[in-house]
């Protein structure tokens, strides 16, 4: 019965091997506290470049605490704290001269619930390349909104509805606005803390399609309680338990032979 719900779940994964082995973020015994509690317990990986990486398990574990750590978003909430080093192209983000709004620009992060300005669908997208000086005209504008729409997979269903505002849009076009807008910038990695947990299975279906063709470009970390969807999507696989990095693998050993007896409760229905 164990057997056949792993084999169950394995065969949803569409692992492409990537053609690239190169380590894009380095993680080294990451801890996280809100004041005295501690969230996030020593957590180390290796994240490699134009992969997916999947972070799955239990309400409460720690995932979207340790994925805000890797673009420092951790440091807008109050009374939380965060020690161990994260290298970014070997580059220690923790490191006081960060610029973190660069960092930001660098590692963008689309949200559980889309979160569109309320604003057109252009400006939307402009926004921060305004912002950021990457713009100059009009024209350039333009280039960068219609790129951006098509690499989030939106720019044929709204490409005559520019000027209506963000909010107008069904949430799943709400969330590849969201899409959109973060890879305007330009970033090379892309954090997506549960993007499809508000969707329908038919919008949650051409997000995962947009995610394998965004890792091309670009490295992708998910934080999923959507195992299926982990399996699908994801070359490697991350399992959080109260905090802790339980096991980390390639997505197809952690779903049909994972090591730890935890995992293989999770991933059964045991708990979770």
């Amino acid at each position: 019965m164990t057997d056949n719900k792993i084999v169950s779940i394995s065969k949803f994964n569409k692992l492409k091997k990537s053609t690239s082995t190169k380590v894009k973020i380095v993680v080294q015994n990451i801890s996280v506290f809100y004041g005295e509690k501690k969230a996030v317990d020593n957590i180390s990986m290796n994240i490699n470049q134009n992969e997916v990486t999947s972070l799955i398990g239990p309400s409460g574990c720690g995932k979207s605490t340790f994925i805000r750590c890797i673009n420092r978003m951790n440091d807008v909430i109050e009374n939380c704290k965060v020690e161990g080093n994260i290298f970014f192209d070997k580059t220690n983000i923790n490191n006081p001269s960060v610029d973190i709004v660069k960092l930001r620009t660098s590692i963008g992060m689309v949200f559980q619930k889309p979160n569109p300005f309320p604003k057109s669908i252009y400006d939307n997208i402009v926004y921060a390349p305004r912002l950021h000086g990457l713009v100059s005209s009009k024209n350039e504008e333009k280039e960068l909104v219609e790129k951006s729409l098509i690499e989030a997979g939106l720019f044929n269903e709204v490409k005559d509805r520019l000027d209506d505002s963000g909010t107008s849009l069904s949430g799943g076009q709400q969330q590849r606005l969201c899409i959109a807008r973060a890879v305007a910038v330009n970033p090379s990695v892309i954090l997506m803390d549960e993007p499809c947990s508000s969707l329908d299975p038919v919008a949650t279906a051409v997000i995962e399609e947009l995610i394998d063709e965004l890792k091309k470009k670009r490295t992708i970390i998910i934080v999923t309680h959507n195992m299926q969807q982990a399996a699908r999507v994801s070359e490697k696989t991350a399992f959080f338990h109260l905090g802790k990095l339980i096991e980390f693998s390639d997505t197809e050993t952690i779903f049909t032979k994972p090591k730890q007896k935890q995992t293989l409760g999770y991933i059964t229905g045991r708990y979770g």
